[in-house]
């Protein structure tokens, strides 16, 4: 998918695991830390990678500028994480073009429930039918510790 010079693919093998880990490791709240080997075993066992990237994908000079990936089993449970457009790059409109990808691709549209969790991203999600939960109190949760967390 081409829109104003960019491009978004579900493909792979055009990741940048270099940038993802840059962002990922120094930027983003929620994994500041995170190993290298963590990300591409996060990537590797994804259903779903969406990468965006300046440029035609697989030409010379195609950089990745986002990123998100999806974790799902496509039919009943879906959860979005790792969520980024790099900071040169926001401000475009592709955060918006990204979730409208997401949101409308065909292997995620009869999913039964599509979850997330953000910091200071509500108004964008809104947008896309995300809602607070509305049984908070239906929902457990188990956090492991990992190397990364401080």
């Amino acid at each position: 998918m081409n829109s104003n010079g960019f491009s978004i693919s579900t493909n792979k093998k055009y990741l940048d695991v270099d940038v993802i880990h840059d962002f990922l490791n120094q930027e983003a709240y929620w994994s500041k830390g995170i190993t290298k080997e963590t990300v591409i075993k996060s990537i590797e066992n994804t259903t779903l990678c969406f990468g965006v990237y300046k440029g035609e994908i697989g030409n010379e000079g195609c950089d990745q500028v986002g990123f998100a990936r999806v974790i799902t089993d496509l039919t009943t449970h879906a959860y979005l994480c790792d969520v980024f457009i790099l900071p040169d790059y926001r401000k475009l409109g592709l955060s918006k073009w990204l979730m409208d990808v997401i949101t409308n691709h065909s292997e995620l549209k009869e999913v039964r429930r599509f979850m997330l969790a953000t910091n200071d991203a509500h108004s964008l999600y809104d947008k896309y039918g995300f809602n607070p939960i509305d049984k908070p109190e239906l929902f457990m949760q188990k956090v492991g510790k990992t190397p990364f967390q401080q």
